[in-house]
């Protein structure tokens, strides 16, 4: 079936000499619902339509004044035009039938045609023809994604290699042949890796193999070509597919020579406002280092509280564009009916309450960068918006009929599992792919703990501060209940601890003391005092019972603690929006409670 949005914007052509029939056709399909129906009486009127305007579909009678169908068909495929044509006409035979087909149509009707016919036919062709724009579209994005990655694979001056399960060498940058010796015709396996830093890549790969765990960042003395021994440190990781099936070992290589072995000095603790020293963060800031110069889309994941908006201010900073706007939108904070005003701008007039034109924010950063946050929250109809733009680079202010085109780059973020909502049916497959062209996962706190004495000095430095008092520093048994804890809320969590902390705190140490019971005890409290999402694979934040809080308490609670936010209420609820919505009614809760 055409969906109801796609029936709207379908364009169809109807080529007929007989005006009866023109008219019943396109009255038929607008009634229907398709959104723009043209006509046209002779083969000339014909083409100069197609010419004119792409269509989705072309009806056309075979039998035309001074030319026939299927010299309209034949000239519609010399142009390279491949929408769907379905041919009618009054006298059928196997000859005209045939040659029809040979041209490219998608079938061929007799008359009489009644109106069951016309939109069976009609909504066939163009599932037909939206499924062949998909697939091209998919391989396009595809075409287009290993470009980008070659690019990146290329750009980076660490060390990559991929290996399979087979222990064949499946890629290497060039960085990897020149370390390893491995020339352009050498056989590509493990036995052709020389040097200690082969032999250290062939073991790690065959612990990775074994386990099907990652083996941590280690460092071996080596000689690379044409220098004295160098430090090279080697991180390997399972290699998996989308649907998580083991596909063999990436290994990466970096020259550390020169920095600490042991110390954090030797590694970059701030990364524009990224603060940690770990691995696992040092990784991350190569990575946003290498995307941000590559100008093609980014998906920002991670639980909440991971820090997905200062990734994409480092992706803005490090690009071409860190000298134009990067403008932020929060899918979540914008009423779904003003969402697509607030995205593409209205004219003034075109809806009650326009009262002037309105720039909308997708204008706002042409030339720089634009950031959507929360994207897995935006309905069907502005995920096809939004991937029309990103498809065409153009867009349609509310209430204008003149498009506008625009040089943005998009970064989008979620903390949601955007496959499951593809797969659900809640998100679109080619905006998923459109958008994760690269991807960026943002590590968890508890993946992370060596950063932890790093933030909270950072923290305690900002509160102190701000509330005025004179904290210097934190008890050994205060960092050890911090670096026991699992961090449900991870940094955004830590910071509201420490704020908490500092504000309880009247002396000049934060102790033990100062925190909550499931900071002290290392288990998170079913009703989480910081008012943070748990990770998804955990217990919902408010389950249906909590200390006997009633179910419109639980739902008022929400809604103080979002600011009155109701996807986010809604996501803490374990809810969707429209049952939030419904048990709003239901309980008559105040659209304004949070500030109640």
């Amino acid at each position: 079936m055409v969906d109801e949005t796609e029936k709207g914007t379908a364009r169809i052509l109807i080529v007929d000499d007989e005006e009866s029939l023109r008219l019943t056709f396109e009255m038929f399909l607008t009634r229907e619902g398709y959104g723009m129906v043209r006509t046209a009486a002779t083969y000339p009127e014909a083409l100069a339509a197609v010419r004119q305007q792409e269509f989705d579909l072309i009806i056309s009678d075979i039998v035309l004044e001074g030319a026939s169908g299927t010299d309209l068909l034949r000239e519609i495929r010399a142009a390279g035009i491949e929408c769907p044509v379905v041919m009618i006409t009054g006298f059928p035979n196997l000859e005209t039938a045939a040659e029809a087909v040979r041209l490219g149509a998608f079938d061929y009707l007799p008359k009489p045609i009644n109106k069951e016919s016309l939109l069976h036919f009609t909504r066939q062709a163009l599932k037909q023809w939206r499924l062949l724009q998909e697939k091209k579209r998919l391989e396009a994005e595809n075409q287009r994604f290993r470009h980008y990655l070659e690019t990146v694979f290329r750009s980076v001056r660490d060390a990559i290699i991929t290996v399979d399960n087979d222990l064949r060498i499946v890629q290497l940058n060039d960085t990897a042949r020149e370390w390893l010796k491995i020339g352009k015709d050498s056989d590509l396996t493990l036995g052709t890796m020389a040097g200690e830093l082969g032999e250290a890549c062939r073991r790690d790969v065959q612990k990775v193999l074994r386990s099907h765990e990652e083996v941590r960042e280690h460092r071996v003395e080596c000689m690379k070509p044409g220098d004295s021994e160098r430090i090279l440190s080697i991180n390997a990781a399972p290699l998996q597919d989308g649907a998580g099936i083991f596909q063999g070992v990436v290994l990466v290589a970096r020259d550390v020579t020169g920095e600490a072995e042991t110390n954090v000095k030797g590694r970059r603790c701030r990364f524009h406002r990224f603060i940690g020293c770990s691995p696992a963060m040092q990784a991350l800031y190569t990575l946003i280092e290498n995307v941000g110069k590559v100008d093609t889309a980014v998906l920002i994941t991670g639980e909440s509280g991971t820090g997905k908006e200062l990734a994409a201010e480092a992706l803005h900073a490090e690009s071409p564009r860190r000298n134009q706007p990067l403008i932020k939108v929060d899918c979540t904070a914008i009423p779904e009916e003003l969402m697509e005003s607030e995205l593409f701008g209205h004219r003034k007039g075109s809806f009650t309450g326009a009262d002037r034109d309105r720039m909308g924010r997708i204008l706002q950063a042409d030339g720089g960068t634009l950031f959507l946050d929360e994207i897995g929250d935006i309905s069907p109809r502005m995920q096809l918006r939004l991937l029309r733009f990103l498809q065409e680079k153009t867009f349609y202010p509310v209430g204008r009929d003149q498009p506008i085109q625009v040089d943005v780059r998009v970064i989008a973020a979620t903390n949601a599992d955007l496959r499951q909502k593809v797969t659900d049916g809640t998100f679109r497959e080619d905006l998923y792919f459109r958008l994760r062209v690269m991807e960026l996962r943002l590590p968890p706190l508890r993946d992370r703990q060596e950063c932890l004495p790093l933030l909270v000095t950072h923290f305690l430095g900002i509160f102190q501060e701000k509330l005025g008092k004179e904290i210097s520093g934190i008890s050994d048994q205060a960092m050890a209940a911090l670096t026991q804890y699992r961090w449900p809320g991870n940094v955004r969590e830590l910071e509201h601890v420490i704020e908490r902390a500092c504000i309880l705190c009247d002396g000049s140490t934060v102790a033990l003391e100062h925190f909550t019971e499931e900071i002290r005890t290392g288990q998170p409290s079913e009703l989480d005092t910081t008012g943070l999402q748990r990770p998804r694979s955990a217990v919902p934040l408010f389950p249906l019972a909590v200390d006997g809080m009633s179910e419109k308490e639980r739902i008022v609670a929400a809604l103080r603690q979002t600011g009155g936010n109701k996807a986010k209420a809604a996501r803490l609820l374990a809810f969707d929006r429209s049952t939030l919505y419904r048990k709003m009614r239901i309980h008559d809760i105040a659209e304004n409670v949070a500030k109640v």
